[in-house]
């Protein structure tokens, strides 16, 4: 069992900046996808950013704009999130898997609102 810690979440205006931050309990050299997913009100949770097979992919919604990324060495996985909009309002998920094909292991989520 893995378990994923967020936290870097909080209230900011739109145009500010904030960095989500995820800790994994095991090695992340284990875990080969990363992802940042999100949920708003009344919507389904959605992908935002994620690291695999070597690569990283965003949604539209949010490229040019948020970086995902892995430090290995702390078993981190962070989400540098610029230019923030309120449609960007949502809990956000840490989730990582070992691989395609095994299940994705979720964090508890960090609320991320975004003022207008």
């Amino acid at each position: 069992q893995v378990e994923l810690v967020e936290s870097g979440g909080g209230l900011v205006q739109a145009g500010g900046s904030l960095r989500l931050s995820c800790g994994a309990s095991t090695n992340i050299f284990r875990l080969n996808d990363m992802g940042w997913y999100r949920q708003a009100p009344g919507k389904q949770r959605e992908l935002v950013a994620i690291l695999i097979s070597g690569g990283s992919n965003y949604t539209d919604s949010v490229k040019g704009r948020f970086t995902i990324s892995r430090d290995s060495a702390k078993n981190m996985v962070y989400l540098q999130m610029n230019s923030l909009k309120p449609e960007d309002t949502a809990v956000y998920y840490c989730a990582a898997r070992r691989s395609s094909g095994y299940a994705w292991y979720w964090g508890q989520g960090t609320q991320v609102t975004v003022s207008s």
